[in-house]
């Protein structure tokens, strides 16, 4: 199937609500205003957020940003990929995926990157069966 796949305008707060209801099944810890508030901070660094729509519902979302990196070069970062929970093995975030790599592509990075919670079986075998090898671990400590 054919999906079409749009940039999401972050100041249109309509839209950007309607995205909320897919990225928080990614991101629980986020309330919808919570949420608003922390993607306007990121789009000044860059975020952006594509999107798949079936009729009027969002039904997918991804949200990335290019950067340059010592180690990698210039890539783009994918900060969060979902699918809206009842529309799993649909095809749409490997559609949404297929059209962040050639976003990569057209933006002149010479990777994709991201990191993904170890638990995510069905994830990883997405991002797998698209060329993606486990190249590193992500460590962190929390400063709150």
């Amino acid at each position: 199937m054919n999906h079409q796949i749009k940039q999401l305008n972050t100041e249109d707060s309509q839209a950007l609500e309607a995205a909320y209801e897919v990225f928080a099944a990614l991101r629980p810890h986020l309330s919808k205003t919570q949420f608003l508030d922390q993607v306007r901070e990121q789009v000044v660094e860059g975020y952006r957020i594509a999107f798949i729509e079936d009729g009027q519902e969002t039904v997918a979302v991804a949200g990335f940003r290019v950067a340059t990196f010592l180690a990698w070069g210039r890539v783009l970062y994918i900060d969060d990929l979902a699918t809206h929970p009842q529309r799993k093995r649909a095809g749409l975030g490997g559609a949404l995926l297929d059209w962040l790599i050639s976003e990569g592509q057209r933006l002149g990075c010479s990777a994709v990157h991201l990191d993904t919670g170890h638990q995510r079986h069905d994830a990883h075998r997405l991002y797998l069966n698209k060329g993606f090898v486990l190249s590193s671990h992500h460590m962190s400590l929390d400063l709150r």
